[in-house]
């Protein structure tokens, strides 16, 4: 995959296109808007663009729209600016996710995974996917929003526990390790014991209130269930 890194912070990109080189990114840097436009519309073509939104000479929402008005390359804005307008006002100008810095490079790639297979071409991506949103039984889980909706009533997560379900909604029923889920959803210089995972587990389960939502595997980890199959499979039994 090759990545079109745009930061004017030459400490940040080093450390950013360091990880994505060990991790078989191929990437091409660049340090402000100008040249951004032109590399974005440049062959060999970026498959993703990671947008710095304070650039030198403009700015990073104005290169987002620029882009976005004749392309549909996937763009996640990577931005000091952290609070809520200023991801609202990156989201409605068409990036597809918004990261604040600091981050970890596990992280990011996650981001990027999940960003690029809900734009990849050839798959039947329905217009919920389309918007970012899952929908997974009665549970609704908005990406772009990064809001959580069970039978149309929101249920209020915290930023990890956001992460967590959202990692785990993925690839429904699959089994997600511990392990995977700290080195994806929790940064990576997290030495603490996995038995946090299972704590934020237990908050979330709480909060949509059955735990047939999270489904533990002994000695392995979770998976993300639906109640109502559960349900539908007690009805249909002899």
């Amino acid at each position: 995959m090759r990545v079109l890194l745009v930061e004017d912070d030459p400490a940040v990109a080093s450390g950013v296109r360091d990880g994505l080189a060990a991790n078989g990114y191929t990437v091409d840097y660049v340090s402000n808007g100008t040249s951004a436009l032109a590399a974005a519309a440049s062959e060999p073509l970026p498959d993703i663009i990671l947008l710095d939104l304070g650039l030198p000479d403009m700015d990073g929402q104005d290169v987002c729209r620029s882009i976005r008005a004749d392309s549909q390359i996937p763009i996640i804005v990577i931005s000091a600016r952290g609070d809520e307008v200023d991801k609202v006002v990156g989201l409605e100008l068409g990036a597809d996710d918004y990261l604040a810095k600091p981050f970890g490079i596990r992280e990011l790639i996650a981001r990027m995974r999940a960003v690029t297979r809900r734009s990849t071409p050839g798959t039947s991506a329905t217009p919920a996917q389309v918007s970012g949103q899952q929908q997974v039984g009665t549970l609704l889980i908005d990406r772009r929003a990064q809001r959580v909706y069970l039978a149309d009533e929101e249920v209020a997560l915290t930023a990890k526990e956001f992460a967590l379900l959202s990692f785990l909604a993925e690839d429904p029923g699959a089994v997600c390790r511990r392990t995977d889920i700290l080195s994806q959803v929790w940064e990576t210089d997290w030495y603490g014991p996995t038995k946090t995972v299972d704590a934020h587990v237990a908050s979330i389960r709480k909060k949509l209130g059955e735990a047939g939502w999270i489904e533990s595997v002994r000695g392995v980890g979770f998976r993300l269930g639906n109640p109502a199959d559960d349900a539908d499979s007690d009805v249909a039994a002899p």
